[in-house]
């Protein structure tokens, strides 16, 4: 009998599917629900930057753009990460604008894994991570970090788990799920480790803008480790522009080289209407971010002492939009047990830790980019079901 399954490869046919996106469509099923799962802004794009791209529609401005992105906008993000990031790169040849982060990441792996190369990052983190080194036939090793140092990254962990072999770092600062970020001292370490290992690093920082404990650093900014870093950065969180689908590289100009020619035969460019959109998100943007970034610390500091007083022991994120909550005391279930209880009971739904690697099991991601007075109701329901819970 003809079985259309035998003809799917079998690296993508052992990949398992988000464990983010399988437990949301139960919950876009049910009416009512609150959800604080996907990682999405519940801010609507700033009007300035919608009416750039309105604008640009109205002129007509639908044709492709150079593979790399627009150069106007290359020339902004330029001079955006040299003030912000203290990083110089030349918008001709090491920027490239990307459809997403996720694309970013995705051709920055196909441009320099070959198979079996080795791959480090760090736990709990964002879905693709893993998936992604899968897909261009790589090994990902994953270095755990804890809920006692707030999830920051620990360089020894990462000295411990590397082996030959070992080609690459992906990072990810702040991070999704759990909001940690790593001090610029313990960047240092890494960095010396990098350089004497001859690794290359991919560093993921689309929530630079959402840090509110210090200041962001960027390891590509440290000495001796803009040549080795693929540094990756969109417009979906800070913006508040997911739809837009916009994102941007910047590295080394053979390293941008490699991933213009991935992305050229995969994807030609970006929308010209997002990038339009983007040059004028950089251009005059700064208000819109920080008035959206306010509210998140608003409600970063309400869910975090929420949830500690409901007796779910919470760090206070140093960035993102997310809290990552412990388990109740006591609680016999698993990460998945306790979701889908909340979501049966209360109708909250929430996402497991386990969705983010094993060392995500005994937490779940609550998202706080909703309104205010969701969280409110979002936080008391919680309350109830871990009251009703025997422990």
């Amino acid at each position: 009998m003809y079985d259309p399954q035998q003809f799917v490869a079998r690296h993508v046919a052992g990949l398992p599917r988000s464990g983010i996106r399988d437990f949301f469509a139960i919950v876009s099923q049910m009416k009512d629900a609150i959800s604080l799962g996907i990682g999405e802004p519940d801010f609507v794009t700033p009007w300035h930057i919608r009416e750039a791209a309105i604008f640009a529609l109205e002129r007509g401005k639908t044709s492709y753009t150079d593979n790399r992105g627009l150069l106007r906008l290359r020339q902004v993000l330029a001079d955006y990460i040299g003030k912000n990031f203290g990083m110089g790169y030349k918008p001709e040849s090491e920027i490239l604008v990307t459809v997403g982060v996720s694309e970013a990441l995705d051709i920055a792996l196909r441009a320099v894994i070959n198979p079996g190369d080795k791959v480090l990052y760090h736990e709990p983190c964002y879905v693709s991570y893993h998936p992604s080194v899968t897909l261009v036939h790589g090994q990902a090793i994953p270095v755990a970090t804890s809920a006692a140092d707030d999830f920051a990254l620990d360089p020894d962990k990462v000295i411990e788990a590397w082996e030959p072999g070992v080609k690459v770092l992906i990072l990810n600062f702040p991070t999704n799920p759990t909001g940690g970020v790593t001090d610029r001292a313990k960047l240092e370490k890494l960095a010396k480790f990098v350089i004497e290992k001859d690794m290359l690093v991919i560093s993921d920082e689309v929530y630079a803008e959402l840090t509110y404990e210090g200041t962001h650093t960027s390891i590509a900014s440290l000495p001796g480790m803009q040549e080795r870093t693929i540094f990756l950065h969109g417009f979906s969180k800070a913006w508040a522009m997911t739809g837009f689908r916009l994102g941007f590289a910047c590295g080394p100009a053979p390293l941008v080289e490699a991933m213009m020619k991935v992305h050229q035969y995969a994807m030609m460019c970006a929308p010209i209407l997002s990038q339009e959109a983007g040059v004028e998100a950089i251009t005059n943007g700064a208000e819109s971010v920080a008035k959206m970034k306010d509210q998140y610390q608003r409600r970063r500091d309400y869910i975090t002492r929420r949830f500690n007083e409901i007796g779910l022991k919470c760090h206070v994120p140093k960035g993102t939009f997310y809290a990552f909550p412990a388990l109740p005391k006591g609680f016999s279930g698993t990460s998945m047990d306790f979701c889908q209880g909340l979501l049966k009971a209360e109708k909250v739904a929430v996402v497991p830790g386990t969705a983010f690697g094993r060392s995500g099991e005994g937490f779940f991601r609550a998202s706080f980019s909703n309104s205010y007075e969701q969280l409110i109701t979002a936080t008391t329901a919680i309350e109830r079901y871990v009251g009703s819970l025997k422990l």
